[in-house]
């Protein structure tokens, strides 16, 4: 049997984003607290899945005041929304080691596709002989498409936050019972 079914390592997963403030300067952050689960097929990468929750309270940028605002209705509104979820609905392997995982992205109740470019970092085991794998995962949204819609035109030009947001994601997982 080629596939696997992997549980994400909330302790060496990694989801971040970043956007411009005032168009000037990149701000970055991740979530804490993510779970989720991988079905990778080796033989056949396009016969994989990935499904993530992520909790929007554990988001963190650095600074207290900025999190709060984004955490607040301008922005994620986590008291309504809790969650963000994201649910591969195929993947198009790209070579060895890169795939295309396309699927749904639900944020604040809205779900759109979105395209993560992502690769296959490595496998190994840990001590004790659990199995590890590891990806990088990356791709953009704007954020309007999601309904997060806040913004402040500025008196030089431009915009208070970027429309466009990067995501970037390093995931950890280790192999379920098999």
């Amino acid at each position: 049997m080629t596939r696997s079914s992997w549980k994400l390592d909330q302790n060496h997963t990694q989801i971040g984003f970043s956007a411009k403030h005032m168009m000037i300067t990149t701000i970055k952050g991740f979530f804490r607290s993510v779970r989720g689960t991988i079905i990778y097929d080796e033989f056949d990468p396009s016969r994989s899945s990935v499904e993530v929750e992520i909790d929007t309270t554990s988001l963190d940028s650095g600074s207290e005041a900025r999190d709060n605002h984004v955490k607040s209705a301008d922005f994620l509104d986590i008291e309504n929304y809790p969650l963000i979820a994201f649910k591969s609905t195929r993947v198009e392997p790209l070579g060895r080691d890169h795939a295309r995982v396309i699927g749904d992205l639900t944020i604040k109740g809205v779900t759109r596709e979105v395209v993560l470019d992502t690769e296959l970092t490595g496998r190994g085991k840990v001590p004790g002989g659990t199995a590890i794998i590891g990806f990088d995962a990356r791709t953009q949204i704007e954020r309007s498409d999601f309904g997060i819609t806040m913004n402040m035109a500025l008196e030089t030009g431009g915009v208070f936050v970027s429309e466009v947001v990067k995501i970037e994601i390093s995931a950890q997982a280790h192999q379920l019972s098999v």
